[in-house]
């Protein structure tokens, strides 16, 4: 049997690829490592998308501490890189499988060998429900579990029959004036009476998503994600004291990327009387940011029991680089990256390093007045002091905000050493 990863590596690239270099022949995906190129010697076009090689195995170092020190479990999202290769040496960290949004997202996890799948989502689609069913039908190594809110929802599962497993279902508690999810513990409850009397679902446990909570106020969003988590408990309590959980493990699943803390702490103090899994889902932590999720994780560091902290911090390992290609006025310049190459719904780039070949060994540190200020389809505006030294044809590495929204614009994305030297190639699936 051929590796899940194998079709990936056979993939051929060429210069239709962002990044590719446009003058180097075609060639497979899993001989890119081989090459020798290198991002400071220009072997890569511009703009490109780079993973930092020591940063992304510190984060995910830092994240299998924190797993060890809270006793909790993790099911990180996938929609953030969708990127299979990813996904699987999360599963080899530990991981306890991958979540992913939508029909089409599983399918790509699942065509790549994962055989564990939490979609956190409900699941409407007739011929996503269809695929699911007799998928589970036709292999016992595939583990499904998707949400459910609604008794409407209910029967749009049981409209499609399956053979012998039951399709493992996750309650959703909603707030009122928020995303998805029932609005209170008595319609979970209600909900979770309805999957127990089904023939063909099982109640595997209760979820939420407390990242929609982000304001200006920290405090009041603690306070207020912490009664969700309470409230999430008293439904699970609920449905133990009816015995409606159908699996022998049951599943307590919150915790984005901004607020697993929280969810590690609360639902940590849950007791059902039988087995039981906190289920944790952040997808940024591997990436990281230096904008909207540095933010909110430095909050998260500085709440953690001193038990809690792993020794080394998450840091920003994906980075856009862009060249300069003109400088127009004093004081201005146009790096040929935009929209279509980073995100920009949760906050502008910042340039972080620059490089000029054959005036620095590695890149500098970008100076702390330089700022990105706007951004075009493909070109970022750049201002910086009347006599900073920015020439044409100069490097510049962005940090980025909201990883989500930077993955998704590109195909390939570089793995790279501490001296910028490409040492892999990762295809995305958006």
């Amino acid at each position: 049997m051929s590796h899940p990863l194998q079709s990936i590596h056979d993939l051929i690239l060429d210069g239709c690829t962002k990044g590719f270099p446009p003058d180097h022949p075609p060639l497979r995906l899993g001989e890119v490592g081989g090459q020798g190129w290198n991002l400071l010697e220009e072997d890569l076009a511009f703009p490109v998308a780079i993973l930092r090689q020591s940063v992304f195995q510190q984060n995910a170092a830092w994240m299998r501490e924190f797993l060890h020190r809270t006793g909790t479990s993790i099911c990180p999202h996938g929609k953030t890189t969708m990127a299979p290769q990813l996904f699987h040496r999360q599963l080899e960290d530990g991981a306890w499988g991958i979540t992913l949004a939508t029909p089409q997202e599983v399918r790509v996890a699942y065509d790549h060998g994962v055989k564990r799948i939490l979609l956190a989502n409900e699941l409407t689609e007739l011929g996503a429900i269809l695929w699911v069913r007799s998928t589970l039908d036709s292999d016992p190594g595939f583990e499904f579990t998707c949400l459910v809110d609604s008794l409407e929802g209910i029967q749009r599962l049981e409209s499609v029959h399956g053979k012998d497993r039951p399709l493992a279902v996750l309650v959703e508690l909603g707030i009122p004036g928020g995303r998805t999810g029932v609005r209170s513990v008595e319609e979970g409850l209600a909900v979770a009476r309805a999957v127990k009397a089904s023939a063909g679902l099982a109640l595997q446990g209760v979820e939420c998503y407390e990242g929609i909570i982000i304001t200006q106020d920290p405090q009041t969003d603690e306070q207020r994600i912490l009664a969700w988590l309470d409230a999430m408990g008293k439904l699970a309590r609920g449905c133990a004291a009816e015995d409606l959980f159908q699996t022998e493990e049951v599943l307590l699943s919150a915790g984005g990327s901004a607020y697993f803390d929280l969810v590690a702490r609360s639902l940590g103090r849950v007791d059902l009387g039988r087995p039981l899994r906190v289920l944790l889902r952040s997808g940024c932590y591997l990436s990281h940011d230096a904008g909207h999720y540095r933010r909110l994780v430095d909050l998260l560091e500085a709440r953690l029991p001193v038990a809690w902290r792993p020794p080394s911090h998450l840091a920003p390992a994906l980075e856009v680089w862009g060249q300069v290609v003109s400088r127009p006025e004093p004081g201005l310049a146009f790096l040929n990256l935009g929209k279509r190459d980073v995100s920009h719904d949760l906050g502008l780039p910042r340039p972080a390093h620059w490089f000029r070949k054959g005036m620095h060994p590695f890149p500098e540190p970008a100076p702390e007045a330089w700022r990105i200020t706007t951004l075009y389809d493909q070109h970022a505006k750049l201002e910086f002091p009347a006599g900073s030294d920015l020439a044409i044809g100069d490097l510049v590495g962005c940090a980025i905000s909201h990883p989500c929204t930077t993955f998704d614009k590109w195909q390939v994305v570089f793995m790279v050493d501490d001296r910028y030297r490409v040492v892999e190639a990762v295809k995305t699936f958006f």
